[in-house]
């Protein structure tokens, strides 16, 4: 186990593997624009007194702030540039539209890797880290340890979405998904993948049923497969209360913790149409929702804009406008519990395809200090679902590990894949 805690484009190498498909940049139509401004116009805000600590969730008077940049500041058209430096593609994978960015490996033979996000991340959350895996050489690493680096926008998600003729996607089938996309369509014999959120979900679902066919994966979590199965898989706790006689300090943990997820997974779980007649209405509306969750997920010391900037929230914002994929981007989560998961195999570990894990400080269990993360996590009933060679535990980082600690991600993850290609 590794227990270490470390703090432009160019072209691919002459005979690389040609690609088979035919990129189309990203372009959001002149008129669902005019219609965002209108609709940002005619933004009406409630009555939020008291709430000046966001006591209550967020605070109107920072979401006036962002709403009337997001009218009179931000330029989709910029943000849209930076995004189409790189190449974007549109297929379809068993009869599901999918959208992915690609960043062609600058190497000697690189692998490929498929990178997965989770909710409310898009496909723009591994930008910071795109560069660096496809093209080591240039970023202070080893050439030989380039990725050909694939990102999916999740299916209901951005450009991957909506989803008519599928309401019922969830993480599994999106892994089976992916390895159609990557195998059949790519023309991949093997791969690595890696992801975070309910992508780590979709990536150690890979690694348990194709784990033959993959190099490893590298998650941001180390969850079971059967996170989203039962009868609350609305609740972190399962309905079962905080335990007695805990140290002080260890029970204001717990709750810290259920406040930052609780009424994410309620609403997700239990009633993510209701909710979502709103967001997708609403762009103010939307932003706050999402904004809720990386705000109260990121490691930010109170300070949303030290880790996105104001153009970043939108950026990231927009593209769940444009798409009108709010709706079917939180009905995942329903999903995943609708059609519980059920194993390919029935052997140990479950995830057998080599696993690397990278943990993040703001996110220790309560009372599990960064120094004791990966032997707590080794000794919990998590661990012998994986096949692990390669556990790191960081001070720093929050929930959006890639863009948060964007160095030390890459690290982990071209440590875990050192040797296996």
């Amino acid at each position: 186990m590794n227990q270490e805690t470390t703090d432009q484009e160019t072209t691919p190498a002459a005979g690389a593997r040609p690609f088979p498909l035919t990129p189309e940049p990203i372009h959001v139509p002149d008129d669902v624009l005019a219609d965002l401004r209108r609709r940002l116009e005619l933004t009406r805000l409630p009555d939020d007194a008291g709430n000046e600590d966001g006591y209550y969730g967020v605070r109107a008077a920072y979401l006036r702030e962002l709403v009337d940049h997001w009218r009179t500041g931000y330029d989709w058209r910029a943000a849209e540039a930076a995004i189409n430096a790189y190449e974007h593609y549109r297929v379809e994978v068993d009869g599901v539209p999918v959208h992915f960015m690609r960043r062609p490996g600058v190497g000697p033979d690189p692998t490929p890797l498929i990178l997965t996000h989770g909710w409310p991340w898009t496909f723009w959350h591994w930008a910071k880290v795109l560069d660096p895996l496809a093209d080591p050489g240039a970023h202070g690493g080893d050439p030989a340890e380039a990725f050909d680096v694939i990102v999916p926008s999740f299916p209901g998600f951005g450009f991957s979405g909506p989803l008519p003729g599928h309401p019922d996607m969830n993480f599994w089938k999106v892994a089976d998904l992916w390895h159609t996309l990557m195998t059949r369509t790519l023309g991949y014999e093997k791969y690595a993948a890696a992801g975070c959120d309910v992508g780590a979900l979709v990536t150690g679902q890979l690694g348990h049923k194709y784990a033959g066919e993959l190099y490893g994966v590298h998650i941001g979590s180390g969850q079971k497969l059967t996170l989203f199965n039962g009868d609350r898989a609305w609740d972190l706790s399962g309905g079962r209360p905080i335990p007695e006689g805990l140290p002080a300090d260890v029970h204001a943990q717990v709750v810290a913790l259920d406040r930052r997820f609780a009424v994410h997974l309620a609403a997700h779980v239990l009633a993510p149409s209701t909710l979502a007649h709103g967001l997708s209405d609403s762009p103010a509306g939307m932003l706050a929702w999402i904004l809720e969750r990386w705000t109260k997920w990121s490691d930010n010391g109170d300070d949303i804009e030290t880790v996105f900037t104001r153009d970043d929230l939108l950026t990231h914002a927009m593209i769940y406008w444009v798409t009108n994929s709010i709706g079917t981007s939180i009905r995942t989560y329903a999903n995943n519990n609708r059609y519980p998961w059920t194993p390919s195999h029935d052997r140990w570990p479950v995830v057998e395809a080599p696993t690397g894990i990278t943990f993040v400080g703001y996110e220790n269990p309560p009372g599990v200090t960064t120094d004791r993360r990966v032997q707590s996590y080794l000794e919990g009933d998590r661990a012998p679902w994986y096949n692990l060679v390669n556990v790191t535990a960081h001070d720093r980082g929050g929930h959006f590990i890639p863009w948060e600690i964007p160095g030390e991600w890459v690290d982990d993850l071209r440590r875990t894949f050192r040797g296996r290609r």
